[in-house]
């Protein structure tokens, strides 16, 4: 080599560039471990999440396999979608391989049930997950095979590489209305697990359990980064509280929740009542959609549509979670010692409530 060669100046970088690279990615891509980059990349800019809310395709008159067969044409659809559009994390909706017959009170829609690990949707859900290198996390009514056909309303999450990583069973059963589920599944047994995922921890909250704080609250205290609420409600019973009960539990626990409801109207062969001298009818009501996600610095995406199918994709960035964690303090003045002591005072059978009575009441009677 001569001399010339030693004491050639370096190439400058283009201007605009960084380091000399077009982009930080590209940047990242060359000097961070491939086994380390997707980690880093996460941290960094988040990743995106998507939510699909979908109607039944076929009349609840039909063989079940048809049912199952066009609800499953539809749903692979918005899934390829999903994943088109880079989607790493998606949610379903709560039963939704099926109609949402549990208001029927009739045996025969446990023909939708299958195993958590083998099942038709399970299997649809792990091929589209592997396709896409996506996280789904797919809720479907499970018959638990292993302890005598046991009926679970059931959570699969189905990792990036088409495997399953774990299911959550749904911790509480609704007694209201038509909501008619304790004829076909009791309450869960799984506690509040958190999945690690590749893209992030994750949870599910099903459907009722967004009614009970404790229950987001015991997600959170796990590790939860964003907790799933695959839901199947109606207008009449709920939808005042739907647009709130998805942001109180973000912002109280620092995490994103992502509320997801199906839509349309199901009307069932054979007419129900509902127990509160109202006519027999065949439907359930219009489930309205309206699926969102809300963040832990109070602010949300705007809802889909009440009447109509559609995918919601969101950009999250998991570092809001902490830093909103570091602004407001609520894990550190949350007393949780106070409240164990108190809830374990309250089931026992001769708990008394702290009421602090005006002596001056007594007088006057």
């Amino acid at each position: 080599m001569g001399s010339e060669a030693l004491h050639e100046p370096k190439q400058r970088p283009a201007e605009g560039s960084l380091a000399g690279f077009e982009s930080l990615e590209k940047l990242l891509k060359a000097y961070v471990p491939a086994d380390k980059l997707r980690e880093v990349t996460r941290v960094l800019h988040g990743f995106n999440q998507g939510l699909i809310q979908n109607s039944i395709k076929a009349p609840t008159t039909a063989p079940y396999h048809d049912q199952q067969q066009a609800i499953f044409k539809r749903v692979r659809k918005l899934i390829n979608a999903a994943g088109e559009a880079g989607v790493k994390i998606l949610c379903l909706q709560e039963a939704w391989p099926m109609p949402f017959a549990f208001c029927t009170r009739e045996k025969q829609w446990l023909e939708f049930a299958e195993p958590a690990d083998s099942g038709p949707s399970v299997r649809l859900c792990m091929e589209l997950a592997k396709r896409h290198n996506m996280v789904i996390v797919s809720s479907i009514l499970e018959r638990d095979e292993q302890h005598g056909d046991t009926i679970w309303n059931t959570a699969v999450v189905i990792g990036n590489n088409g495997n399953v990583i774990g299911k959550h069973r749904k911790n509480h059963i609704p007694r209201v209305g038509d909501f008619n589920e304790s004829t076909y599944y009791l309450e869960g047994n799984t506690g509040h697990p958190v999945f690690e995922t590749v893209y992030g921890k994750i949870a599910i909250n099903i459907c009722y359990g967004r009614h009970h704080p404790l229950n987001w609250m015991a997600f959170g205290l796990n590790g939860a980064e964003i907790v799933f609420n695959p839901s199947a409600t109606v207008g009449e019973l709920s939808e005042p509280m739907w647009s709130i009960e998805a942001r109180n539990a973000a912002i109280a626990n620092n995490y994103y929740v992502a509320g997801i409801n199906r839509v349309g109207t199901e009307h069932f062969p054979n007419q129900f009542t509902s127990g509160d001298g109202a006519p027999a009818h065949s439907a359930f009501g219009h489930f309205y959609g309206s699926s969102y996600v809300a963040a832990p610095d109070a602010s949300r995406t705007p809802s889909l549509a009440r009447n109509k199918d559609g995918l919601l994709i969101a950009d999250l960035d998991l570092n809001l979670n902490r830093q909103v964690k570091d602004k407001w303090c609520f894990q550190m003045t949350g007393r949780h010692n106070l409240y164990a002591k108190f809830l374990n005072d309250y089931i026992q059978l001769d708990f008394q409530p702290q009421i602090i009575r005006d002596p001056s009441l007594q007088s006057r009677q």
